[in-house]
């Protein structure tokens, strides 16, 4: 059993908000993440009970929620149905799965954080090959200001090294604050994959 899915058995979840983050619901309220045509394949790693997965399929997007830890995915079936909404499902490791196609947008919020930083290249990888040229990252970076983890301290410089402007276009201006329920707060940032 993993480590995740013995958190997960035990509720030992203290990341889990138990409702969509509003920095998602701000990127819809404000059209940057939209379902139409040519836009509307989602991947959510490290989805956790999935409330943003099962937002987004309300909302008309074609979902795929990814996570490590089967009991994180079956509560997450258990809300599509309770919905009467689907989204697809795939319990593996993010380091090593691969989709058979590219998605359109990426919705990051607590996979970069929960894995060492030693992984985080491995990781930034992954995004980059599961985007298609064009796609967005909709990344929540968590701000913990203290060494150790999980969760990891995931610095704006830092972030902006591993994820360089030769291959991810950064907003301008600031980064948005959200906070969470844990005490934290996590930057907020919409980067668009190039090449």
């Amino acid at each position: 059993m993993s480590h995740w899915e013995e958190k997960y058995r035990a509720r030992a979840i203290p990341w889990d908000r138990g409702a969509v983050s509003p920095a998602l619901l701000g990127w819809i309220e404000d059209g940057e993440l939209a379902a139409g045509p040519g836009f509307g394949r989602v991947l959510i790693p490290g989805c956790g009970h999935g409330h943003e997965a099962l937002e987004l399929a309300r909302r008309g997007f074609q979902v795929t929620a990814l996570d490590i830890a089967p009991s994180a995915l079956a509560h997450l079936a258990d809300e599509l149905s309770a919905a009467g909404v689907d989204a697809e499902r795939v319990c593996a490791d993010a380091l090593a799965w691969h989709p058979a196609q590219p998605f359109d947008a990426i919705y990051e919020q607590t996979c970069l954080c929960a894995l060492d930083p030693g992984h985080w290249a491995a990781y930034e990888q992954q995004l980059f090959s599961w985007l298609r040229p064009g796609g967005k990252l909709f990344a929540l970076f968590m701000q913990t200001e203290r060494p150790g983890g999980p969760p990891y301290h995931c610095a704006l410089p830092d972030m902006r090294a591993l994820f360089p402007a030769a291959s991810w276009r950064w907003p301008e201006g600031e980064a948005g604050r959200v906070g969470h329920p844990n005490g934290l707060f996590e930057f907020a940032a919409v980067l668009t994959r190039l090449g």
